[in-house]
């Protein structure tokens, strides 16, 4: 008699059903996180200056409040990982490394950017540390990143693909067909999805009939957790955990981060659609950034003068960004046909 095929929900190890105790930091990497945190937070707000000013032209989304998320999850990533991710892209690439001069001229659409200026706010892209973008049309990356988890399996580089996408996202079609073969296949993949609460101008609770979006993988035995986004220590050791189970060759995971935008959904959103008590709370009681900071004085990693000469640092990197950028010069004409085709 012929053995049976072991089923592709046959899982190695059983996946975790609730979140991990929070990563236990030193406070080299307390004062790391601080650092990679505040850069995006000021990499932002002056950013949204700039847009102001007539220096960024289209849509540009701000990352502003979610600094966590981004901030935990590179930090378990190995070298050989791949990260894509929406048009809420500035906080990403800065996460994984890129140069802050280039992500500035790129949103002011510069010769100098990243992507050469032709990509802009919404399209960032690094190949040279695995940032796939920054994609535009709404859940298109995610099944992208499922092909760059195939490749992952297909090159057995030991490689996992982590997929960004938000709330909004997650009612797409594209992203269950993407479910579906990413577990049949069993590829891996962390689907992180980054509930900021407002999918462009509605609600959760308005839009989705379940709203715990880490059960969506359940018809297709993808397992999944839900996790507090605001605190990237726990953001560190979810990601840390589900990295590890994918990369043992489980299959899919999908890690659903409860965080929150100060900003609206993008700068040209005046956000009517919640009260400015709601976000107020928000920046006071739930703030990543402070609360990461509330933790570095209790743990003696810094002092109130150690954190403003690091704000004073961080600012400073920012400047020379923007000052980088107005400098830059605008891409030929001739750029426009350049590197159409791989």
């Amino acid at each position: 008699m012929a053995s049976k095929k072991s089923a592709p929900q046959d899982k190695q190890r059983p996946a975790r059903t609730s979140a991990p105790p929070p990563y236990k930091a030193s406070p080299e990497e307390l004062v790391k996180y601080y650092k990679n945190m505040l850069l995006i937070r000021r990499f932002e707000e002056r950013a949204g200056q700039m847009y102001g000013m007539g220096l960024i032209g289209g849509f540009c989304h701000l990352y502003i409040g979610q600094e966590a998320v981004i901030v935990g999850v590179q930090d378990a990533m190995q070298e050989t990982d791949s990260l894509i991710t929406a048009y809420r892209d500035h906080g990403h690439i800065l996460a994984v490394g890129t140069d802050p001069n280039k992500v500035m001229a790129e949103l002011t659409g510069r010769a100098g950017g990243v992507s050469k200026g032709k990509g802009g706010s919404m399209h960032m892209f690094d190949r040279k540390r695995n940032f796939f973008g920054g994609h535009g049309i709404v859940g298109a990356q995610v099944p992208l990143g499922a092909g760059l988890g195939f490749a992952h399996k297909y090159r057995g580089d030991n490689g996992v693909a982590l997929t960004f996408f938000g709330d909004g996202a997650a009612n797409q079609g594209q992203v269950y067909e993407t479910f579906n073969m990413a577990e049949l296949w069993q590829l891996p993949v962390v689907f992180v999805i980054e509930n900021n609460q407002y999918a462009m101008g509605t609600s959760v609770e308005r839009s989705s009939s379940e709203t715990h979006f880490y059960k969506r993988g359940t018809s297709f035995r993808i397992p999944g957790y839900e996790v507090d986004g605001m605190d990237v220590l726990e953001v560190r050791a979810a990601a840390q955990d589900a990295i590890d189970w994918v990369r043992d060759g489980n299959g899919p995971i999908i890690l659903e981060m409860k965080t929150y935008r100060y900003r609206g959904h993008s700068m040209s959103d005046p956000a009517k659609y919640r009260t400015r008590d709601e976000v107020q709370k928000m920046r006071t009681d739930h703030d990543p950034i402070d609360h990461l900071r509330d933790m570095l004085i209790k743990a003696k990693a810094a002092t109130e003068d150690d954190l403003k000469a690091i704000d004073k640092e961080i600012k400073s990197i920012v400047s020379d960004a923007a000052n980088f950028a107005q400098d830059s010069p605008e891409p030929d004409a001739a750029e426009l046909f350049t590197e159409v085709y791989a």
